[in-house]
C-alpha cells in the first residue's frame, strides 16, 4: 500500500488556524514589549526604569498570563479537530481552560480600571475604553466557550464509550 502525502483540505485549514495562532501569540508579545518604549511618559526612560519601576507594566504582563494559556489552549483546541477528536473528554477540557481563562482576563481587566481610576493622571479615559473593550471581548469568548462545552458534553453522551476515550491517538 503506497503512503498519499496528500494534506486533505481539514488538515490544511487546521494547520493554517494553527499558524494564525502563533502568529496571534507574536504578535501580542512583541507589541508588549514594544509599547512601554512609546508611551509618552517612557520616551526617555532607560530600559531599567521602563521595565523595573512601572508597577502597572508588571500587573499588565501578569495579566496577560491567561491571555496566553487561552491561545495555547485554542491551539491544542484546532490540533483536537485535525485528529478527529474535537468531541472528547481533552477537548471539553480545553474549551473548560478556555472560559476559565476569559474570566480570569476580565478580572484582571476589571482590577487594572481601577487601579487606572485611582490614579493621579488626568486622561483616564483611555486606559478605561481599551478595558472595555478586552473586557466585551473576553465575555463574548467566556459565553462562546460556555455554549460550547455544553454542546460537547452532550455529544459525548451520545458517543459509544470506546470513542469517548481516545488516548494519545
Amino acid at each position: 500500500m503506497k503512503l498519499s502525502m496528500k494534506l486533505s483540505m481539514k488538515q490544511i485549514s487546521t494547520i493554517f488556524l494553527q499558524v494564525v495562532v502563533i502568529f496571534i501569540g507574536i504578535g501580542t508579545l512583541a507589541f508588549l514589549l514594544w509599547e512601554p518604549h512609546v508611551e509618552g511618559r517612557n520616551v526617555h526612560a532607560t530600559l531599567f526604569e521602563i521595565y523595573f519601576k512601572d508597577p502597572f507594566l508588571a500587573y499588565a504582563y501578569l495579566g496577560s498570563t491567561p491571555f496566553f494559556a487561552t491561545l495555547y489552549q485554542t491551539f491544542k483546541l484546532i490540533g483536537y479537530a485535525r485528529q478527529d477528536r474535537a468531541i472528547s473528554s481533552t477537548a471539553v477540557s480545553a474549551v473548560r481552560m478556555i472560559r476559565y481563562c476569559a474570566v480570569a482576563i476580565v478580572c484582571f481587566v476589571a482590577v487594572g480600571e481601577i487601579f487606572i481610576l485611582t490614579s493621579n493622571s488626568d486622561d483616564h479615559a483611555p486606559g478605561v475604553a481599551m478595558g472595555v473593550v478586552i473586557s466585551f471581548g473576553s465575555i463574548v469568548i467566556a459565553a462562546v466557550a460556555v455554549v460550547l462545552e455544553g454542546v460537547l458534553q452532550r455529544a459525548l453522551t451520545w458517543l459509544p464509550t470506546t470513542e469517548k476515550s481516545t488516548p494519545g491517538v
